[in-house]
């Protein structure tokens, strides 16, 4: 398409601003200007009608550049039926309406009732609206969770050995439960009771320094072990034939020998050539003491990030779910594209780690895998010699 010019391009700007405050008064109520104005005011008196960067980041998990952007990728499909949501005084919700209804949802966990009263909307519209909008981000946000490409990859492994000291590695990979309420009585309950007695469904991640999420499995039941997880994830499949974690190798000034490149995990995972575990047994050398302390300094990154997911998507923590199959795994997918998106979009925000707890598990005893790839064991030592010799 040529470019606009002259009085086109004036009177098509003219047409989208027109049609965009047809669209942003939909919500604004009696109050005019700033849609963020009106929601203020629909929230059951509890929030000053004046901007405000920091209330704005408190309710919505997210600044206010990061919250546009999330209206922008979900637009087409939030308003394909502008009119069918409604406040309950009978006015149009906006874009921005629907979306701030969503996220209330999704980070606030309460229920239904609790969210639809402080945003003056029906419960059932907040499901809706809640729906729509996790099927919008899943189609539209996939670009910020995937695995980082030949250059994005050097920088991970570049901040890993900096920061941590642990060369060649591209990330930590982890899990956390997903607490759910479940009748006893209820068939193949017992599948979902994971070790400490809990309902739950289990997230797998991979981490990056940044605490970006890489890749990710969900799904399936708080019974299965960390490593049968991972034995069950399409990152196994590809890691195992080479497809994954096959870049440039280290070459390590002990003996000429190369390190491939390698994600770090914690003792529930077998000891593979790219997953290397700490050592668990005692009286350790110098070089394998060295070599637990920087992982363990490393892996505290998968600990924030798993701790700052739940502790935003509070809906996860509602005890409220059941084993949907097709439900729940989705919902915890798209919380991980917000969670992303948020880091994408405000690289300081991610930085906040003072505040930011490491127990996302709390009360979960760790599991261990004695399991351990006689490659990955020499491997392991290799690197441990180099570390505390370079």
């Amino acid at each position: 398409m040529a470019p606009l010019r002259g009085a086109k391009r004036r009177k098509k700007a003219a047409a989208e601003k027109k049609a965009a405050m047809a669209a942003g008064a939909a919500g604004q109520g009696a109050v005019g200007g700033d849609w963020w104005d009106g929601f203020c005011m629909r929230m059951a008196g509890t929030l000053s009608a004046v901007e405000d960067a920091h209330r704005f980041e408190s309710i919505f998990k997210m600044p206010r550049k990061t919250f546009n952007y999330v209206c922008s990728l979900v637009k087409d499909d939030m308003m394909v039926r502008a009119s069918s949501y409604t406040f309950l005084d009978g006015s149009v919700l906006s874009l921005e309406d629907r979306v701030a209804v969503a996220l209330r949802r999704l980070n606030s966990g309460g229920s239904l009732v609790t969210v639809g009263a402080s945003c003056g909307v029906n419960h059932s519209t907040v499901s809706l609206i809640t729906w729509r909008f996790v099927e919008a981000v899943e189609a539209r946000a996939g670009q910020h969770l995937r695995w980082p490409d030949s250059d994005e990859m050097a920088m991970i492994k570049s901040k890993f050995e900096k920061i941590h000291g642990l060369p060649n590695c591209c990330g930590v990979v982890d899990t956390t439960h997903i607490i759910m309420c479940l009748s006893s009585a209820e068939p193949n309950c017992k599948v979902w009771l994971d070790h400490e007695k809990n309902y739950s469904m289990v997230l797998q991640a991979v981490i990056d320094p940044d605490m970006r999420f890489t890749d990710i499995v969900t799904g399936w039941p708080g019974s299965m072990k960390e490593s049968s997880i991972l034995n069950s994830s399409g990152l196994f499949k590809l890691c195992d034939k080479g497809s994954r974690l096959n870049g440039n190798t280290l070459k390590l000034s002990s003996d000429g020998s190369e390190v491939g490149e390698y994600i770090i995990g914690d003792a529930g995972y077998p000891l593979l050539p790219w997953l290397l575990t700490p050592y668990k047994e005692n009286d350790l050398s110098d070089s394998k003491v060295e070599f637990n302390r920087r992982h363990s300094a490393a892996s505290a990154v998968a600990l924030k990030a798993l701790a700052r997911f739940k502790d935003t998507w509070k809906f996860l923590q509602g005890e409220m779910w059941r084993p949907d199959k097709h439900k729940l795994p989705r919902i915890i997918h798209v919380c991980c594209l917000l969670h992303n998106i948020v880091i994408d979009m405000e690289e300081d925000a991610a930085m906040d780690e003072a505040r930011i707890s490491d127990d996302h598990d709390a009360n979960y005893r760790q599991q261990v895998c004695q399991l351990a790839d006689e490659k990955a064991v020499n491997v392991r030592d290799k690197l441990s010699e180099h570390l505390i010799n370079s």
